[in-house]
């Protein structure tokens, strides 16, 4: 049965998580539209990754609902779910033991696809995420910082999901490499054209690589603004967040200059 274009990809229906007495999400209600790439944007503790696991049900809500394509995502067989979402971590989370090529291979491995396939597969995205094809024989310990990361997207990639979630994807890296994959992100997205929930605290990550800008504070929904309006927003909890982030870059350059 085709999906409306018009119905939301993810969609948080009132949603909230406890963990015991401790509310992490309070009454979420959130759209992400197809192919664009909504940043969560928050301090830690505020939600946001907490809300990515509940995409892909690794928690579930306490009250309230996750729709998937407008069907709520309890009633998806949770292994078909996780298989059709691509998963992006900042720690990589690759298989020590594996080389970059088993590591990409891993879900179209599980789904079967033939081995000509797969090598096929596995040196398109290679090409694909900026990484020469040599690497294939590797093992992560024998890579960079950047090229496990980028060894990460490409395994998130395989399947060709339709969605994408990162969970702070380049917080762990030098300056220059995040920019650099930063800049291979959106001309990754201008080609593929998924439908992203990126997570990050750092509000010039999410000026630069959001389509909308949902902002979270200790377990709540802010506010949702395109970068360039979220910049400029009177809203006090945008509006705080740019002035705190504007402070911070004028001490470290004060630091820096004394």
């Amino acid at each position: 049965m085709p999906v409306d274009p018009t119905t939301p990809v993810i969609e948080f229906r009132d949603v909230s998580y406890c963990v015991g007495n401790t509310q992490v999400l309070i009454g979420l209600n959130l759209q992400v539209a197809r192919n664009e790439t909504l940043v969560l944007l928050g301090r830690s503790g505020s939600g946001k990754t907490t809300s990515l696991k509940l995409i892909n049900r690794l928690v579930s809500p306490t009250s309230g609902e996750i729709r998937i394509n407008g069907i709520p995502n309890e009633k998806l067989d949770v292994i078909r779910l996780r298989r059709g979402i691509g998963y992006v971590i900042q720690d990589v989370g690759l298989f020590p033991h594996f080389t970059v090529e088993r590591n990409i291979a891993v879900v179209p491995k599980v789904e079967g696809w033939p081995d000509d396939r797969i090598r096929a597969r596995v040196q398109e995205l290679l090409q694909l995420v900026g990484l020469a094809p040599e690497l294939a024989s590797r093992y992560p310990h024998q890579l960079s910082g950047g090229q496990r990361q980028r060894v990460g997207v490409a395994r998130a990639l395989a399947a060709d999901p339709g969605i994408l979630l990162m969970d702070e994807p380049f917080g762990a890296l030098d300056p220059l490499t995040r920019d650099e994959l930063q800049r291979e992100f959106l001309l990754l997205q201008q080609r593929l054209h998924k439908t992203v929930v990126f997570v990050t605290h750092d509000l010039r990550e999410a000026l630069r690589l959001g389509s909308r800008i949902a902002l979270m504070e200790a377990g709540k929904l802010q506010t949702v603004l395109p970068p360039h309006e979220f910049i400029r927003s009177s809203d006090p909890w945008a509006s705080a967040y740019v002035r705190a982030f504007g402070e911070g870059l004028e001490s470290a350059a004060n630091r820096g200059a004394s």
